[in-house]
């Protein structure tokens, strides 16, 4: 089974269980005597293995919280003077409790939205791919958009090729068709959406994207990165109650897959606002920690960092797209891609539109996230970000602690990632893209470039903290994948191929703390989570197994318990 395939399987069996839960589980027998001293606690879980993201204190027996904020982590014995008075204490016998995993970049709006429109994840044939995408217009009244998304041509076993025009034309006549790819970076449209958009051979390309075309000149249906915009443009209006529902539903759906907290990697502010109200409604099932595009940097500036007293939702940063993405050849190389003669695009955001942005950052203390893949779009934002560190005197800075990311950093040449360390630069990385993408990235790369792509242990090497995450919808947003991909660098079958490099794979230590501490300092949150230390926030994330001692294909069938954020549970699995 291929991995979108077994990730929609398990979410679709996560979609059963029970989120944002009212029902407290059963507690345990064991409870402090009359005669021994009772430490006020809310809640307790114990009799199993705690892994705490400490070095100092790598493991414990149990753990205790009051008021959403750890009191104790220690032995069972020494854990029983909290269980008493009204604590809700869980015997956790069988299940493991790690801190509370962090996906440091994810949409969450999309993880709601795919649960109520077209997915074409896990298909296994571009066949399979057009008669579903039929099946679906022919539900669809004349005039109306044909909308989905999820396609990925390198999952297919018949053709390993993009969709166009041709594959949806016969079927989609008088309904203008927009399904993006599984990467959200390109998209197929159908003759009449192009028509709509005024899209013709004359057409210019625009700047930081391309239409694709025939021989002959005319568009085929496939547009990358900002070409995708005119379509956008010209879709239905969205009411906001229908976006409200997609964000509970995207947390919903996390918290089912045991994230603590999401790191949401471009959230405009319509979703913003939407999201305090259901805040304010007490609907969080997990934290979230945002950064705005940077089309709304403006007001980002204006308004500056907005946070909520409980940590729950935190609008700190900027998100800047640079390039695409390799599978769709649109990543910024140094040189030409092995299987086409051009080396991808740049300025989907240009440098004459990012540097005030960077310098008024730099002045008001707001994060940078950029959207970077290609070795070419890596060192040109490290020369950016360099040039505007040495552009502002720092006497103007904010603060010197500036923790600027790199999203994806997919390919990163040795002297870039030393580059990393001296700029300190923290990239932002997800295991998931490297087993799915390791399928395609020798033909588009070469053996050369492979031995820096995907670089997890060489960036560990050189002291730098990676923030793990998935990047869904673009992937399916699952903890247990993640883990599993950093740690095995194969495929969900347990293969791989040449060019893999197993040994650019992680340690299960390392990638505990992709998910858990380094986020938190992706976050400048390491001082209140990311680890389960006494006075930090009471986030944990309970599996049925240790995903640190158990073979590695029993972590991806490994099953979610219980999710606690600030001492609350906000999931549990009642089967």
């Amino acid at each position: 089974m291929n991995k979108l395939a077994f990730a929609a399987s398990l979410l679709s069996c996560a979609s059963l269980l029970v989120a944002c839960s009212d029902n407290s589980p059963p507690t345990s027998a064991i409870v402090a005597s009359s005669d021994e001293q009772c430490d006020a606690a809310d809640l307790v879980l114990h009799n199993t293995t705690v892994y705490t993201a400490n070095d100092a204190q790598w493991t414990a027996d149990a753990v205790a919280s009051k008021d959403g904020r750890i009191v104790f982590v220690g032995s069972n014995t020494d854990a029983r003077r909290y269980m008493c008075g009204s604590a809700n204490v869980i015997d956790m016998a069988g299940n493991t409790v790690y801190a509370g995993f962090t996906d440091s970049h994810q949409h969450l709006e999309g993880i709601g939205r795919r649960t109520k429109t077209l997915s074409l994840f896990g298909i296994a044939t571009l066949q399979e791919t057009v008669q579903t995408i039929e099946n679906w217009a022919d539900t669809i009244p004349e005039g109306e958009w044909v909308l989905g998304r999820g396609w990925i041509e390198r999952e297919w076993t018949d053709q390993q090729r993009f969709l166009d025009k041709s594959d949806v034309d016969a079927f989609t006549a008088n309904k203008p068709l927009y399904m993006p790819r599984a990467d959200g970076v390109s998209a197929l449209v159908n003759s009449r959406a192009l028509e709509l958009a005024g899209v013709t051979r004359d057409t210019p390309d625009p700047e930081g994207g391309r239409f694709e075309r025939d021989l002959d000149g005319n568009p085929t249906g496939y547009v990358l990165a900002n070409a995708m915009n005119v379509f956008r443009d010209i879709l239905p209006p969205e009411t906001d109650a229908y976006l409200k529902d997609n964000l509970l539903r995207g947390l919903q759906a996390n918290a089912a897959l045991g994230w603590t907290q999401t790191q949401d990697a471009g959230m405009s502010y319509r979703l913003v606002d939407l999201l305090q109200e259901i805040h304010a409604e007490g609907d969080m099932a997990h934290r979230v920690y945002a950064a705005i595009p940077i089309a709304e940097a403006s007001e980002m500036l204006s308004r500056g960092r907005q946070t909520t007293a409980d940590d729950l939702f935190d609008v700190r940063g900027i998100k800047v797209f640079i390039d695409g993405t390799l599978g769709s050849r649109g990543a910024a190389l140094i040189n030409n891609y092995s299987d086409a003669d051009h080396n991808g695009f740049m300025n989907r955001t240009t440098k004459e539109e990012l540097v005030p942005v960077l310098h008024a950052a730099l002045r008001q203390g707001i994060q940078i996230e950029t959207h970077v893949i290609g070795d070419r779009a890596v060192r040109t934002l490290l020369d950016w970000y360099d040039e505007a560190y040495n552009a502002v005197p720092r006497n103007e800075w904010a603060s010197e602690d500036l923790r600027w990311r790199m999203e994806h950093a997919q390919i990163i040449p040795p002297s870039d990632q030393q580059r990393f360390v001296e700029l300190g630069v923290l990239p932002s990385m997800q295991p998931s893209h490297g087993i799915g993408d390791l399928n395609f990235a020798p033909d588009r790369l070469g053996a050369d470039r492979l031995g820096y792509a995907y670089p997890w242990q060489q960036l560990v090497d050189q002291g730098l903290m990676i923030l793990g995450g998935s990047d869904a919808p673009v992937e399916a947003g699952d903890p247990r994948i993640e883990f599993y991909a950093a740690i095995t660098r194969k495929r969900l079958d347990g293969t791989d191929g040449p060019g893999w490099h197993p040994e650019l794979a992680v340690s299960r230590a390392t990638a505990l703390k992709m998910f858990t501490l380094w986020p938190a300092h992706g976050a400048f949150q390491e001082d209140i989570r990311g680890s389960i230390e006494i006075g930090k926030y009471a986030d944990f994330t309970v599996f049925d197994r240790d995903l640190m001692t158990v073979e590695p294909q029993a972590i991806l069938t490994a099953q979610p318990v219980m999710t606690v954020v600030g001492g609350q549970i906000t999931y549990q699995n009642r089967q």
